[in-house]
């Protein structure tokens, strides 16, 4: 069993910060990429940032430049630093992962999500 737990939502100001953490864990024998997406009220869910094992990033246009994906492998963890947030990145962020298990299998998992609300 793995899961994953966000944590740091909540509520801020336009042009304010905030930074999203994700912790991973059970039978977790290796982590391949792991990401944030996020999605708004009736919209799809979309990718904001991920991140390889070796630190290799890749941004969504709406976020690049503002937002910084960092992980630590030594203790399953990923971050999400939001700078300059704007109303329209309002949203329910959820973390994913690419875990192998110890029963040698690759799976994708997903954390329950944590609100972002933007207010202008």
């Amino acid at each position: 069993q793995v899961r994953l737990v966000e944590l740091g939502g909540g509520l801020v100001q336009a042009g304010g910060s905030l930074r999203l953490s994700c912790a991973a864990s059970g039978s977790i024998v290796s982590l391949n990429d792991m990401g944030w997406y996020r999605q708004a009220h009736g919209k799809q869910r979309e990718l904001v940032a991920a991140i390889s094992p070796g630190g290799t990033t890749n941004y969504a246009v709406a976020v690049k430049g503002r937002f910084i994906i960092a992980r630590n492998n030594g203790n399953n963890m990923v971050y999400l630093h939001m700078l300059n947030l704007k109303p329209e990145d309002t949203a329910v962020y959820y973390c994913n992962a690419d875990v192998l298990t110890y029963n040698s299998t690759w799976n994708n998992y997903w954390g329950r999500g944590t609100p972002v609300t933007v207010s202008s």
